[in-house]
């Protein structure tokens, strides 16, 4: 599994004009299965993403594609984690 973190830049401001396409490309995230939870990271600095169900490289495609991140309004960094014990909820995980 991983976790994206997309910290804002010094674009941030521009964030509003690409929010449509920013919101279209978590929405595909999770409809294809990929995105497990997105959220705000606080204080407003940015967001994050935990993402299962995919390779390094098809996700690091996945998140170059974010307007976000083409337009660098937020900085992407993925961290890969291999799950080692889970709450019985999240035992697919553990695949």
């Amino acid at each position: 599994m991983f976790v994206i973190l997309l910290k804002f830049s010094d674009n941030k401001a521009k964030a509003g004009q690409y929010m449509a396409g920013h919101n279209a490309w978590i929405k595909r995230g999770f409809d294809e299965g990929v995105f497990l939870l997105a959220g705000s990271l606080q204080p407003k600095l940015g967001g994050a993403v935990v993402a299962h169900n995919t390779t390094l490289a098809d996700l690091q495609t996945r998140v170059d594609a974010d307007p976000f991140v083409a337009e660098h309004i937020v900085s992407a960094e993925i961290f890969e984690i291999t799950p080692g014990k889970t709450d019985e909820r999240l035992d697919f995980l553990l695949g």
